[in-house]
């Protein structure tokens, strides 16, 4: 059998089948302890049957058997109950007593003297044994049997009662037991539930506080946590803490090789300003640069900062406005106040940056920016009313270097960048045919924590 996947699951698991193992064991064990109170109260009464009848057998081993049929309603109280007595003289008793599984005492050795009799008369000179047995018509009986000594021989005599005599009684006080267990186990069961949920509050908990970690609204775990979370929720602190330094350094090499690399290929590209074939070469040298150095700086770390995405949109929609004016494009956003990313300001104009110039190039009059929440995610987009994409070439679109239009002075990487920038945060960008013609570039980029 495999065990769920959730710990919930696996502790339910073992909980229910350590709960019913303990309710069969103690079903088990009360039928047991009933069964035999019950059968001793019965040897109890067979051994007063067998009292009886040893009282009306003389020394010599004879019956008395007028004293046994006066008290023949004391030997068969009930119908089933059998009586014997197999001595010198015979046997006597109920017709159809069953075979014994135990066998009777062997007698004396042939040609031996007999055991003498006890002082006083005779009497069983040990205590009444158990036996089974089975009628004919297959009924259980359980018997005591008794070997007395007399001057002719052994006289051994049994009494008999059904075995159900036994079994009824055990089946009347098991019923209210059984339902007494099974209350029993619904409340352990739901005590076993209760402790559970309770007991793993704490990593529900740590779970959320995590997520609120990725998601920008806190900066560390809370430490205060029971003795066996404690050290993980300091692994935690300290894991986030070496990946905020990790990433630090990683921007900060970043922006030092950016800026050690700008000066040698402004340069290079003013003094090839006369060659349009090499300095599209530096051009796209550049943007090559740019667009590994925006994959370093996020792959090294996660970044938690938050950034309101309406004033980054306005302001990036006011410059890319600029930037194309001569072609009169006009570029609109319709973004709520109180919507926020969690990515630094750097990376959300890499990413909405790239897809706004790129609809700018190529839209006839108008781009419009929206965005909207879902759940933990806010779905970005980006919407002109230019030639759009073709369905088949969309997917070509955003990998890097590929270009679908020749014309102008792109390199191809523009919505490769924003892809794969938005894919490092856990988004994914999606181009699709905007109503009415055009191209809609969306990107599902995470959502930041509302802060008051």
């Amino acid at each position: 059998m495999r065990l769920p996947r959730s710990i919930h699951g696996r502790m339910i698991l073992i909980s229910g089948a350590a709960i019913l193992a303990a309710l069969l064991l103690a079903g088990w064990g009360l039928a047991s302890a009933l069964e035999g109170i019950v059968t001793r109260g019965l040897d109890q009464r067979l051994d007063s049957e067998i009292a009886v009848l040893a009282s009306a057998i003389d020394r010599q081993g004879k019956v008395d058997r007028a004293r046994v049929d006066q008290r023949r309603g004391l030997l068969e109280p009930e119908p089933g109950w059998r009586w014997r007595i197999a001595g010198p003289d015979g046997v006597i008793g109920s017709g159809d007593f069953p075979p014994l599984a135990a066998p009777h005492p062997p007698g004396p050795v042939e040609g031996g003297p007999p055991p003498a009799p006890p002082p006083g008369g005779p009497a069983p000179v040990e205590p009444p044994r158990p036996a089974e047995g089975r009628t004919e018509q297959g009924v259980r009986v359980h018997a005591r049997q008794v070997t007395i000594p007399s001057t002719r021989g052994v006289v051994t005599i049994t009494a008999a009662a059904p075995r159900a005599v036994v079994a009824r009684p055990i089946r009347a006080a098991l019923v209210p037991l059984l339902a007494m267990l099974a209350g029993l186990g619904v409340l352990l069961a739901a005590a076993s539930l209760i402790q559970l949920r309770l007991g793993l509050r704490p990593l529900r908990r740590l779970r959320e506080e995590v997520a609120a970690i990725r998601t920008g609204e806190r900066t560390r775990v809370d430490e205060d946590q029971p003795a066996e979370l404690q050290p993980l929720a300091a692994e935690l602190n300290a894991l986030t803490a070496d990946s905020e330094r990790a990433l630090a350094a990683a921007r900060a090499s970043a922006a030092n090789l950016a800026h050690a690399l700008k000066t040698p290929v402004a340069t290079l590209a003013l003094d090839l300003a006369d060659d349009p074939l090499r300095a599209a070469q530096v051009a796209r040298i550049d943007d090559t640069i740019r667009h590994h150095l925006a994959r370093a700086r996020v792959q090294l770390g996660t970044s938690r900062a938050a950034t309101a995405l309406r004033p980054a949109m306005d302001d990036l929609a006011d410059a890319i406005a600029r930037i194309h004016a001569e072609r009169g494009v006009r570029i609109t956003t319709d973004i709520a106040d109180d919507l926020s990313v969690t990515m630094d300001a750097q990376d959300l104009d890499e990413v909405a940056g790239n897809l706004v110039d790129n609809a700018a190039r190529h839209a006839r009059s108008r781009v419009t920016i929206t965005a909207v929440a879902e759940g933990r995610q806010i779905r970005l987009s980006v919407i002109d009313d230019g030639p759009g994409i073709p369905e088949a070439d969309r997917l070509r679109a955003t990998q890097a270097g590929a270009r679908l239009d020749e014309r102008g002075d792109g390199h191809g990487f523009g919505l490769a960048i924003a892809r794969e920038l938005a894919e490092l945060h856990g988004g994914r960008l999606v181009l699709d045919e905007a109503p009415g013609g055009g191209l809609s570039a969306t990107v599902l980029l995470p959502r930041a924590a509302r802060t008051e």
